[in-house]
């Protein structure tokens, strides 16, 4: 869904549970009101209310957008057609582009922790 010259473009996601929308909206190149409007039209995308119906996100929410935004913005898809992509399986068509993103995330998350580590043994 994500091809590697999109992944490039996006900021890698943070180590974080959850997100607020404006995390999510600067994280995924899209205003917060088409983040509200796609919760609408993707049955896939409910992101958890808490107190003030304030929206927190958790990854996989963010991973769903992403895969959305390039639907919509990338391939030309409609909602209609993403809409129907989705729920036809088509996150699992490209798992291979998705885990290149697990990957980069992965190395990272090493490189941060071997930073930290070095830090530690001084």
């Amino acid at each position: 869904m994500l091809e590697a010259s999109n992944n490039n473009e996006l900021p890698v996601i943070p180590g974080k549970r959850y997100f607020t929308i404006g995390e999510v909206s600067e994280l995924c190149g899209v205003k917060p009101h088409v983040l509200r409007y796609w919760e609408q039209e993707f049955p896939q995308l409910k992101p958890i209310k808490r107190r003030g119906n304030r929206r927190y996100y958790q990854r996989h929410d963010v991973v769903m957008i992403r895969q959305i935004r390039s639907l919509l913005y990338e391939e030309g898809f409609t909602i209609g057609g993403a809409r129907q992509k989705l729920s036809n399986g088509g996150v699992q068509e490209n798992a291979s582009t998705d885990s290149s993103a697990t990957k980069e995330a992965i190395q990272q998350l090493r490189a941060e922790l071997e930073e930290v580590l070095a830090i530690l043994k001084v």
